[in-house]
C-alpha cells in the first residue's frame, strides 16, 4: 500500500555568507523548504539543481564581502540562467543606491539589514505569489489554442459552445443553409469559416460581406453584380459576391438588413441556383453555399412583414444559436490569455498575464458586447499596462463584490453557484481535476462526485 506523499513545500535559496544570518533565516522559513549557499558556485549550483522560485541575495559576497560587485556577479547570473526567479537583495548599512541598481538590473525587491523577519516574510510571500501567477499564466498561454480549440481556431471550455461547435461539424459535410442567430460579437464569422474549413468546399473561396455595412443601393451590385453600362459608373463587367464564392461558401452577415425587393432576388437564386448580373439578361450557374447570420429577431421582422418567410425558410435549414459570452462560464478568460499572449507579443512584451484581480472581474463581468468588448479591452489593457500582469483596473473592469442571488429557493440557489464556480474553476485550470479541487478546496473524489451530479463531465 502506497504512503499519501505530502504537497511539496515551496524552494527558497538564501545566498548569505554569515552563519548565524543563515540558521536565522533557514529557521524563519520552516515553511518553505530553504537551501543556503554562501557562495557564487554555490549559489548556482543550487539553482540549476533545484530551480527555486525566489532567492535572497546579500550583495556582500567573498571574495567581496564589503562590496557589491560579487553579488551583481551572482544576480546576473542568475538573470542569464532563470530570469522568472524571484531575486531579493538585501540591503545593508543605507546601501538605497545598490538595491535600486540591482532591481533595475533585474531583482524583484530589497529588504535591509538588520532584518526585520515579518518584512522579510512578506516580501516572500508575495514574491512566491507573482511566481505562480506568472508560471500558471505561461502555462495556460501555451495550452490555449491546443487543448481548448473547436473547429480548428474556436477556443471555448463551455459545454454550450462545444455543442454548437459540433453541430457545426455534423452539418459541414452537407449543403444545408445554415442560419446563425447570436447577439453581436459572439464570434458568427468565426463559426462561419471554420463550417468552411470542415466542409468538402473547403478548397474554394469563403467570402464573407456584411449585408448592414453596404448602402442599399449598392448592395444589390455586391450580390449579384453588374454588366458593363448598366448604371453610371459601371465602366466594366463586375462579377458578384455569388460567383466569387463559386464552389466554396458565402457568408451573409446581418442577412435581417437586406431590403425587401433584395430578399426576392436572393430567393430566386436559393430556388434556381443561377444569377443574373444588373443589365444582364443571360442567367449564370452558380454553385456557392450560404451560410448566413443576425443578431435581429427574424421572427418578429416575419410577423411585420419586413422579412420574407419563404426567404427564410431557405436560409434556415439548420438554424444554431450561439450562447453570448455570459452564458459561457469561464470562457471570457480563456480568450482573454489567448488575445493577451497575441497582443503582448505584437504590442508589449514585458507583459505577461493576468493579475488575480483582473481574473476575477473577467470571470463577473456581463460582457454585453461579448467576444468583440473582451478582445477590444484586453488589447487595450496590454498597450497601457505600466507592469508584468493586467489588472482589473487596466481592463477598465470593477473586481467583483459578493454576489446578491436571485433565487430564493436554497438548493437552487445553490445549486447555480456550484455550477458556475465549478465551471470556472474548470476554465481557469484548462480542465485539470487536481487543479480545480485545489481552487475549489475540496478532495479530488468531491469534485468527481459535484461533476457527476451537475453534468458537468465532457
Amino acid at each position: 500500500m502506497s504512503e499519501h506523499k505530502p504537497e511539496s513545500r515551496p524552494k527558497l535559496l538564501i545566498v548569505e555568507d554569515d552563519e548565524g544570518l543563515q540558521t536565522q533565516l533557514k529557521w524563519a522559513f520552516e515553511g518553505f523548504e530553504v537551501f543556503v549557499a554562501g557562495t557564487r558556485d554555490e549559489a548556482l549550483t543550487i539553482l540549476r539543481a533545484e530551480m527555486p522560485p525566489v532567492v535572497t541575495l546579500d550583495l556582500g559576497l567573498p571574495p567581496d564581502p564589503d562590496g557589491t560587485s560579487e553579488g551583481f556577479g551572482v544576480l546576473d547570473a542568475i538573470m542569464a540562467q532563470s530570469p522568472q526567479t524571484k531575486v531579493i537583495i538585501a540591503s545593508g548599512h543605507g546601501a538605497r543606491e545598490s538595491a535600486l541598481d540591482a532591481i533595475a538590473a533585474g531583482a524583484y525587491d530589497f529588504y535591509s539589514k538588520p532584518v526585520d523577519i515579518a518584512a522579510l516574510e512578506l516580501i516572500v510571500t508575495r514574491a512566491l505569489n507573482l511566481h505562480r501567477i506568472e508560471a500558471e499564466n505561461r502555462r495556460l498561454a501555451e495550452k490555449v489554442g491546443k487543448d481548448k480549440t473547436v473547429l480548428g481556431t474556436l477556443i471555448t471550455g463551455a459545454p454550450e459552445m462545444v455543442k454548437v461547435a459540433r453541430t457545426i461539424e455534423r452539418v459541414a459535410n452537407t449543403d444545408a443553409s445554415i442560419m446563425l442567430l447570436g447577439a453581436s460579437g459572439t464570434g458568427k464569422e468565426l463559426l462561419a469559416r471554420g463550417l468552411h474549413d470542415a466542409s468538402p468546399r473547403r478548397g474554394g473561396a469563403f467570402v464573407a460581406i456584411n449585408c448592414a455595412a453596404i448602402p442599399e443601393n449598392l448592395l444589390e451590385s455586391e450580390l449579384f453584380g453588374h454588366e458593363k453600362g448598366a448604371f453610371t459608373g459601371a465602366v466594366k463587367t463586375t462579377e458578384c459576391k455569388i460567383e466569387c464564392a463559386h464552389g466554396g461558401t458565402l457568408f451573409l452577415d446581418e442577412v435581417g438588413d437586406i431590403p425587401l425587393p433584395l430578399q426576392v432576388k436572393l430567393l430566386r437564386f436559393l430556388q434556381e441556383r443561377t444569377i443574373e448580373r444588373i443589365g444582364g439578361r443571360k442567367a449564370i450557374p452558380v454553385d456557392t453555399r450560404i451560410v448566413c447570420a443576425t443578431h435581429r429577431d427574424l421572427d418578429a421582422m416575419i410577423a411585420e412583414q419586413t422579412f420574407r418567410d419563404d426567404l427564410y425558410y431557405r436560409l434556415a435549414e439548420i438554424v444554431v444559436s450561439i450562447p453570448s459570452l455570459a452564458e459561457r462560464p469561464g470562457d471570457a478568460g480563456l480568450l482573454a490569455k489567448a488575445f493577451l499572449t497575441r497582443f503582448a507579443r505584437e504590442m508589449n512584451p514585458a507583459v505577461k498575464g493576468f493579475a488575480p484581480d483582473a481574473l476575477a472581474a473577467l470571470d463577473t463581468h456581463d460582457w454585453p458586447g461579448n467576444v468583440r468588448e473582451l478582445e477590444n479591452r484586453v488589447k487595450r489593457a496590454v498597450i497601457m499596462a505600466d507592469g508584468k500582469l493586467v489588472s482589473a483596473e487596466d481592463l477598465d473592469l470593477v473586481p467583483p463584490q459578493t454576489d446578491v442571488l436571485d433565487a430564493l429557493n436554497l438548493k437552487c440557489a445553490r445549486e447555480q453557484v456550484d455550477r458556475k464556480v465549478i465551471r470556472r474553476a474548470l476554465a481557469r485550470t484548462e480542465g485539470n481535476i487536481s487543479g480545480s479541487a485545489k481552487l475549489l478546496g475540496v478532495s479530488r473524489p468531491t469534485l468527481y462526485d459535484l461533476l457527476k451530479q451537475y453534468d458537468l463531465q465532457n
